[in-house]
């Protein structure tokens, strides 16, 4: 457009110059629109836009949640889908999920519960570790229409409302984490561990499985071999250890610093 172009403006654009420019409408009408007044209203306009998209921001995030239920979709692509129920951290839950679907991904995709982490979906890291009827198991490598009657306890699930488990308090107090992301299958694993121990389940480490004691009493090694299954790529085993000592005998741990130099 050029300077004091005169064009012949509608109805509509009269009605935004005057409600935005009412002190510049008779000159926009007796001699068209210039540079000044295209820069003016840009301005304007750009404010009016910006507090529109905020006033928008504001009503999204007021505005109550009434969006449909994502299971929905989902089962409305579900080609092998199985009826399961199952009991999650002391709730039972049932659900309709594909045959193939595993534990894993029901827990974090279906039930929201994403303590439970997908490091190397191999089974080979050990951070997607739950508990099933008490036992430690690879939820990534679990079926869940396998679990169907029975109880699951996800890192979620092992605290007494706001009172930590032992192991959890134990893992906080000596720093048996750093980036934090094996740590829920460690934690699990762990409470599994002295479930087995108590029972004197034996490991590699026991010399004649023929004489297995009521209960085994938990060396350092036989905790570095019971948790050889559940990888910290942050290498912070020894507190790791430290931590299920003091709570397996419930006694603190002497921590043993190694200073370089």
């Amino acid at each position: 457009m050029t300077e004091n172009e005169k064009t012949d403006l509608t109805e509509d654009e009269i009605k935004l110059f005057e409600d935005l420019m009412p002190e510049d409408l008779e000159e926009i009408l007796t001699t068209g629109v210039n540079r000044r007044h295209f820069l003016k209203l840009m301005t304007l306009a750009g404010g009016g836009l910006l507090a529109y998209q905020l006033l928008g921001a504001e009503q999204v995030f007021s505005r109550s949640l009434s969006a449909p239920d994502p299971s929905e979709f989902y089962l409305a692509s579900v080609e092998n889908a199985v009826n399961i129920v199952f009991n999650v951290n002391g709730s039972e839950v049932k659900l309709t999920v594909d045959s193939r679907m595993t534990l894993l991904d029901t827990l974090r995709e279906r039930l929201q519960l994403t303590g439970s982490k997908k490091g190397c979906d191999h089974g080979q890291c050990g951070a997607c570790t739950v508990l099933i009827d008490g036992e430690r198991v690879l939820s990534c490598l679990t079926l869940a229409a396998t679990c169907t009657g029975k109880s699951v306890t996800s890192i979620e699930g092992l605290a007494n409302g706001n009172e930590l488990h032992p192991v959890q308090a134990a893992f906080l107090k000596n720093d048996g984490f750093q980036c934090g992301y094996c740590t829920p299958g460690q934690i699990c694993s762990a409470v599994a561990l002295m479930k087995e121990a108590k029972n004197g389940d034996a490991s590699y480490l026991t010399t004649d499985i023929r004489r297995v004691a009521a209960t085994v009493q938990l060396s350092d090694d036989e905790i570095r071999e019971r948790m050889s299954g559940n990888i910290c790529r942050c290498g912070a085993y020894p507190n790791i250890i430290a931590a299920i000592q003091e709570a397996h005998s419930g006694k603190g741990v002497d921590r043993a610093w190694h200073f370089v130099g």
